[in-house]
């Protein structure tokens, strides 16, 4: 494993400086560049649509799938990629039932025969519903998880790096501040280290022109 210190030191401190910056700009201590308007109103837009994008698929869910051991089981199948295997729908399993009771009172009575028809007809139902499901989860949902899976993944990855190099401009843009108002507090003050070995030249001749003087 390649193990780069350097590089590590390095991005810990620009996560950390990126961090001072957007903390000082929360506190109003430090300038914030604003984007564009319209890349402003974009990025709401985005965040409205995903959102809302979210509480639908998730109602969805909830109303093709009350259960939520089932719903799980999905998840998972969908997260592993493998086929979710067939499930009998409660119509479809009630139909049969009426089935095997017609079977058993005998098909020649008037329970029986009535049974026939209505388990007939339910198992129907519950066929149409477990299409619905399959043709409900391809063309509804499966829209839906691509855009939050892909689209806003990319959009939110795309957001990262932006509000990054924005807060890499700003930090520049604060340095750059300061430096000007450290130069111009320096051209304001007068320079004691230049003036000092003029004087104490100065003081030295005068004092050599007294002690001459004494002397005559």
């Amino acid at each position: 494993m390649d193990f780069n210190v350097k590089k590590l030191a390095s991005d810990a401190g620009v996560f950390f400086t990126r961090a001072v910056q957007f903390t000082e700009e929360k506190l109003g201590q430090a300038e914030k560049t604003e984007l564009d308007p319209h890349l402003e109103n974009l990025l709401s837009k985005a965040d409205s649509t995903k959102n809302w994008t979210e509480k639908i698929l998730r109602q969805t869910e909830i109303l093709l799938q009350p259960n939520p051991s089932a719903r799980i089981e999905e998840f998972i199948y969908d997260k592993l990629d493998k086929k979710l295997p067939s499930r009998t729908t409660n119509a479809e399993l009630l139909g049969q039932y009426m089935l095997d009771a017609a079977k058993e009172f005998g098909v020649e009575t008037p329970y029986g025969s009535t049974l026939i028809t209505v388990g007939e007809y339910q198992k129907k139902l519950g066929e149409a519903e477990r299409e619905f499901l399959h043709t409900s989860a391809v063309t509804f949902l499966s829209p839906l998880r691509n855009f939050l899976e892909g689209d806003w993944r990319t959009i939110s990855k795309e957001r990262r790096l932006l509000e990054n190099r924005r807060l890499d401009l700003d930090i520049c843009k604060a340095r750059l501040k300061k430096a000007k108002q450290a130069e111009a507090r320096a051209a304001a003050t007068p320079d004691f280290q230049e003036t000092r070995p003029r004087n104490y030249v100065l003081s030295a001749s005068a004092s050599a022109l007294l002690s001459e003087e004494v002397d005559k």
